[in-house]
């Protein structure tokens, strides 16, 4: 199972991105927060990234990060 994450627009947002996960390709993506076994708490910084801490943390997991270009040409699909 391919686990992976990209940086999308929050639905109902001004297009600021957050952290977007995926347990498989053919699932739509999920912000980071609808999963909180993965999740950490965001780092206390002003107008700081959302889900840059998990971020981190998955990355040294071994998700895979999906660009951004790349989900938005594959039409992604986003669940809230």
């Amino acid at each position: 199972m391919q686990k992976e994450m990209c940086w999308l627009p929050r639905l109902g947002s001004d297009g600021t991105k957050i952290l977007h996960l995926r347990m498989a390709s053919h699932e739509p993506w999920r912000p980071y927060t609808s999963f909180p076994q993965y999740a950490v708490p965001d780092h206390r910084v002003p107008k700081g990234s959302k889900g840059w801490a998990t971020y981190q943390k998955l990355r040294l997991e071994g998700w895979t990060l999906v660009p951004s270009v790349q989900a938005g040409s594959q039409g992604f699909e986003t669940v809230a």
